[in-house]
């Protein structure tokens, strides 16, 4: 089975950035995406951004756009997640998975992937002065 597996958390202050890697291991299907979720604690776990295993074509949450930026290097299996000024509410742990288009592919507003299969261990993310 699909192995995921994310770093580069950590403390930064706010505008800070950070870049959050997810090396996977053990593939023996394509998938649609990889995707970013975060969870601040007593919060439920929303989707971030993804990229598609195909094109590389990235999809992001409103409140993340023009700060994150996810890429990838299919040769090395890796997917990065670039976060700049970053927020106190960016503040979470982070985890990458592997996605699929879910039924609100499409509409605004709507996060447009869904986990599917495989998660990473999750990484922290803390923003603060």
């Amino acid at each position: 089975q699909v192995q995921l597996v994310e770093s580069g958390g950590g403390l930064v202050q706010p505008g800070g950035s950070l870049r959050l890697s997810c090396v996977g291991s053990g593939f023996t299907s394509d998938y649609n995406a990889i995707g970013w979720f975060r969870q601040a604690p007593g919060k439920e776990r929303e989707g971030v951004a993804a990229i598609s295993t195909y094109d590389e074509s990235t999809y992001y949450r409103d409140d993340v756009k023009g700060r994150f930026t996810t890429s990838r290097d299919k040769a090395k299996n890796t997917v990065w997640l670039q976060m700049d000024n970053l927020k106190p509410e960016d503040t979470a742990v982070y985890y990458c998975a592997t996605v699929r288009p879910s039924r609100s592919f499409g509409q605004p507003g709507a996060f447009w992937w869904e986990a599917y299969g495989s998660w990473g261990q999750g990484t922290q993310v803390t923003v603060s002065s």
